[in-house]
């Protein structure tokens, strides 16, 4: 009962009392082992001793490891944490951002070429204001022009 209570109690990220136990068990033999031999075992030489996979032996070792806070310093001065140096994969990267930019200054550019009223339409057919792309019939109606109109304006301004 005492084993099992500080197997749920002991860590920040609770681990089942089974792998806890077998923690305890490779971890020990590796001190055994280190001692007996003067040097670390390998992880087939560890998993030979505790009947064990090499996989399994691995796995329980990563286990094993503490975690990190994110809030860890990193470095000799205190300015920076661990978290500064993980990748936010949400955020674009740099020079995706850069050539999103550039292309954009381009559609302008070329747009700036165009009538008030062709801005407009490419603008409501590409969905460029607001990422809303419109058909040929909404566009018309906003216009008050038939389709077939719009797909010409269109086709002219491309």
């Amino acid at each position: 009962a005492i084993t099992r209570s500080i197997a749920d109690q002991a860590r920040t990220i609770r681990i089942p009392v089974h792998m806890v136990e077998s923690m305890n068990r490779v971890l020990r033999m590796q001190r055994q082992m280190h001692q007996e031999m003067e040097r670390e075992p390998t992880l087939d030489e560890l998993a030979d001793r505790c009947g064990m996979t090499p996989e399994r032996i691995r796995e329980i070792l990563r286990i094993s490891q503490d975690p990190l806070s994110l809030d860890s310093p990193v470095g000799e001065e205190d300015d920076s944490n661990l978290a500064d140096f993980i990748e936010d994969l949400s955020a674009d990267a740099p020079a995706d951002m850069a050539a999103k930019r550039m292309l954009t200054q381009a559609v302008e550019e070329a747009l700036g070429e165009l009538t008030e009223r062709e801005q407009e339409i490419v603008r409501m057919r590409f969905g460029l204001d607001d990422g809303q792309a419109r058909t040929l019939e909404d566009v018309g109606r906003e216009f008050g022009v038939t389709r077939e109109r719009i797909r010409q304006i269109e086709a002219k301004t491309l």
